[in-house]
């Protein structure tokens, strides 16, 4: 009605923006649609000229469930569409441009090493870009005065601020991940397997147009960008880390002058993994990829305030890598730990020893990359007790490859 007395009064064609129309949800979102519908027939009077429906999702993606729980999708109030439109991601150039629009009216200069670091950790993805420059440039008081250069450590220092509030944004795309078809995606990336043969190409297509995935052809695909790789694993395990706070203090594998104890941090969630895994399995969201969050989950507890996680996962990997640095202090300077931690799963039809063998040689080149002072490889047998009892199946061996001593957890 609102619109229909509108166009019927405007002396000028109306060209109308609904932004965020994917938030609405059952009855009301039918209620829109029809109503758009309604007056695409009734064109050209009275009728906005253009509508342009802005969202996260295309409207064929858009979900309405009955009563029952059941998913209506397609008749006449979504055959409204005639073009989809996708705002595509920023280049690196683009993203120079833009922020160089902040020096030219400031003064204020970024160094030019931040620039690939806010690519990796963006993907380019518009919203990002800008809310990481929104809080390099308005919300970090340190860096209000002008006279001080942006670097790469307060571009870090941004990421981490902007991944602990969580905007609407984020919060949005890390409701989708509860959505069955985005699981039957992201799963695989998370433990570094292979495509779920429950995976459709349209459950790809939708999770790609989300913008959490960027496919790599044939037939691979990573986590888009940096901050996505972060939020993701973080949300999964969130109601883990709660449930640890009882059981692990914070401080539990803390050295007397601050530095962490990363060997017995690792001895105590094999234990814990022994003890527990199989009713954690059974209660995470991502089942399948259980062993990688739950680890994640125990790390991100024991690191949390202290130094970050930064995670390297994708499809056909066949494993997780995590790199994981603490920070404390020697005489009131900040120093620096640096671990690397790979997890293999054992998979059907390999033997222990032969993922091992496999394991040290990316263990050690992931190290390479990385230059920790200890690296460490999981692996974790998810063969039952009645095959292999877990007497056999943890133990800690120290071996070598590439002239690199590694920790082998077997769990």
């Amino acid at each position: 009605m609102l619109l229909t007395r509108w166009a019927a009064h405007s002396p000028k064609p109306i060209v109308l923006l609904i932004d965020e129309i994917d938030a609405l949800v059952g009855d009301t979102l039918v209620s829109v649609l029809g109503q758009l519908r309604d007056g695409y027939i009734a064109r050209p009077s009275p009728c906005p000229q253009s509508i342009i429906l802005c969202g996260v999702r295309d409207v064929r993606d858009y979900r309405i469930t009955t009563s029952k729980g059941e998913i209506i999708t397609g008749g006449s109030a979504f055959n409204i569409k005639t073009e989809s439109l996708r705002l595509g991601n920023f280049s690196e150039a683009e993203v120079r441009e833009l922020y160089e629009q902040h020096t030219a009216e400031t003064k204020q200069v970024f160094d030019e090493s931040i620039y690939p670091k806010v690519m990796a950790l963006t993907g380019g993805q518009p919203w990002l870009v800008n809310a990481l420059a929104r809080e390099l440039t308005v919300k970090m008081t340190a860096l209000q005065d002008r006279s001080r250069p942006i670097t790469l450590d307060d571009v870090d220092e941004a990421k981490e601020r902007l991944i602990l509030r969580r905007d609407t944004h984020l919060d949005q795309l890390v409701d989708k991940l509860k959505e069955p078809r985005v699981r039957r995606v992201i799963a695989p990336i998370l433990e570094g397997g292979e495509w779920s043969q429950s995976a459709s190409d349209d459950d790809r297509q939708y999770v790609s147009d989300l913008g959490l995935i960027v496919e790599q052809r044939p037939n691979g695909a990573r986590i888009a960008n940096e901050i996505y790789r972060e939020i993701i694993p973080q949300t999964l395990t969130s109601m883990m880390e709660r449930d640890f706070t009882a059981q692990v203090p914070s401080t539990a594998f803390h050295l007397p002058d601050g530095r962490l104890d990363f060997r017995a941090m690792l001895a105590g969630f094999q234990q814990f993994y022994r003890e527990n895994s199989e009713v954690w399995n059974k209660r995470a969201v991502y089942e399948e990829a259980a062993p990688q969050l739950l680890l994640q989950a125990w790390l991100q507890r024991v690191v949390n305030g202290g130094g970050r996680i930064e995670r390297e996962y994708a499809l056909g990997r066949g494993r997780a890598d995590l790199f994981v640095r603490y920070f404390y202090e020697v005489h009131g300077k900040r120093a620096e730990q640096r671990f690397v931690v790979e997890m293999k799963v054992v998979r059907e039809r390999r033997s222990l020893e032969a993922t091992i063998e496999e394991g040290l040689t990316q263990t050690a080149g992931y190290a390479d990359k990385c230059h920790p002072e200890e690296a460490h490889l999981v692996v974790v047998d998810p063969s039952p007790a009645s095959t292999r009892s877990w007497d056999e199946k943890v133990f800690v061996q120290e071996r070598t490859a590439d002239s690199r001593r590694i920790t082998v957890w077997g769990m």
